[in-house]
């Protein structure tokens, strides 16, 4: 079984696709896409959402990581991306369902709300990608980053929540570790490859690093996604009175 998987290396949902494939022995193209235009080109080649992942696995296409461990669990049963156990499948199934639905909009908030604000962020995401003139790129992205903003409500408002959760989020996450739901470094699962990016997509604001240092989360999310860019963006101003002390 082979797959085509088209993401960008800082989206914490295709890095859960590319986990979980990985972790099914699946042979997997990876198609690098640039950021804020990739939506044209996902519709372009028949995807609905235009959102990453999106992959094309066994003659379907998919474009929902929550929905990808299901198929990959139909399609290819071991090893398990969930336990046997009733009871044991509830719970990593709820984790995912929060990894994705709530624990993903914390770093994509912050993120798009500094990359539609400031030209840095930008320009060291264009260099970051290997464009050339990065600061011109960033200059002329500045409507499709505040586009994308806009498709997660990344406003000031929601960003500084954001940013105010982030020491509960992380508390939540320690407490799935453990409460044994993630973190078997034997038998990761669904929940575990859903929730690693995110918290190592966290590791990517400069200013959140040291709520990081040490917790039981960072360390499970960096065996899982040891190589990531981390550090590369530092809070605006206008985030810098939601960050927690």
């Amino acid at each position: 079984m082979q797959a085509r998987l088209y993401g960008f290396a800082i989206s914490n949902p295709a890095n859960s696709a590319r986990l979980m494939l990985a972790y099914k022995g699946v042979e997997t193209k990876w198609v690098e896409l640039p950021p804020g235009v990739h939506p044209l080109i996902l519709k372009a080649l028949g995807y609905r959402r235009g959102t990453v992942p999106a992959l094309k696995l066994d003659g379907r296409k998919i474009e929902d990581s929550v929905e990808l461990s299901h198929v990959l669990e139909t399609l290819i049963p071991e090893p398990p991306l969930f336990p046997a156990d009733p009871e044991r499948r509830r719970a990593v199934e709820e984790a995912e369902r929060w990894g994705e639905a709530e624990l993903q909009m914390v770093p994509r908030r912050i993120f798009r709300w500094t990359f539609a604000h400031d030209n840095g962020a930008r320009a060291r995401l264009a260099r970051d990608i290997g464009f050339p003139l990065p600061g011109l790129v960033g200059w002329l992205n500045a409507p499709i980053a505040r586009a994308m903003a806009g498709r997660v409500d990344a406003d000031l408002d929601h960003a500084r929540a954001a940013l105010r959760d982030v020491p509960a989020t992380l508390d939540h996450v320690d407490t799935l570790i453990a409460d044994g739901v993630i973190g078997d470094p034997d038998a990761p699962n669904a929940a575990d490859f859903q929730i690693a990016p995110s918290v190592r997509a966290l590791a990517g604001v400069t200013d959140l690093l040291p709520l990081l240092a040490g917790r039981p989360c960072d360390a499970h999310a960096r065996r899982l996604l040891p190589r990531f860019p981390e550090g590369r963006v530092a809070l605006p101003d206008e985030l810098h009175a939601a960050l927690p002390a």
